[in-house]
């Protein structure tokens, strides 16, 4: 293997080892910081997603996470910090971390919201002390296909995924295996 390449590879555990294994107060944003964030993220989705204004309207809560940072080249990791909505009001902080292995080379930023459509699967969050996307309720990812045909009337799952403002060359982007967990920035 040339050298580049093992470099690049070392440089990616690095990174996932950082994004991982931190400290939260050393990476965590200022909740003023975060709750413009993610107003201004939920804005963007809303003016470029009637079906996320339709699901808002029915939603018990929304988390989202407007800047997610996902890197990597065979190893990689993601790390993202947001907060979670209830009508409309802040009711916590949270960040999103995932490592993975396989085939993989780049980078990327992206945002997310989670749409809560019922009581229970907000429970499970709200009581878990992490919450790892597909143990637990169901989310199904909304993409232009479902969107079109999705409306309060057809919308039976627990959580829908929106995804939005996605920059940088990876291939993909799932939510599989990444971990859910609240976190308590500085003011």
């Amino acid at each position: 293997m040339c050298q580049s390449i093992r470099s690049f590879i070392g440089l990616s555990l690095v990174f996932t080892f950082l994004v991982l294994f931190s400290p939260q107060q050393a990476v965590a944003a200022s909740a003023a910081q975060l709750d413009r964030d993610v107003n201004a993220a939920l804005d963007d989705l809303y003016a470029g997603s009637a079906a996320a204004q339709t699901l808002a309207k029915d939603a018990k809560a929304i988390l989202v996470f407007p800047d997610v940072v996902k890197a990597g080249l065979i190893v990689g990791g993601q790390y993202g910090e947001g907060a979670l909505l209830k009508a409309g009001k802040n009711a916590g902080y949270f960040n999103t971390v995932a490592a993975s292995y396989g085939l993989q080379a780049g980078a990327q930023k992206f945002g997310y919201a989670l749409f809560f459509m019922s009581d229970k699967a907000l429970a499970f969050l709200e009581s878990s002390k992490g919450w790892e996307i597909g143990v637990g309720p169901s989310v199904v990812v909304v993409d232009e296909g479902i969107a079109k045909s999705l409306t309060t009337t057809t919308a039976k799952d627990e959580i829908y995924a929106f995804f939005f403002n996605q920059k940088g060359l990876m291939a993909g982007l799932g939510l599989q295996g990444s971990k859910i967990t609240r976190i308590n920035p500085d003011k």
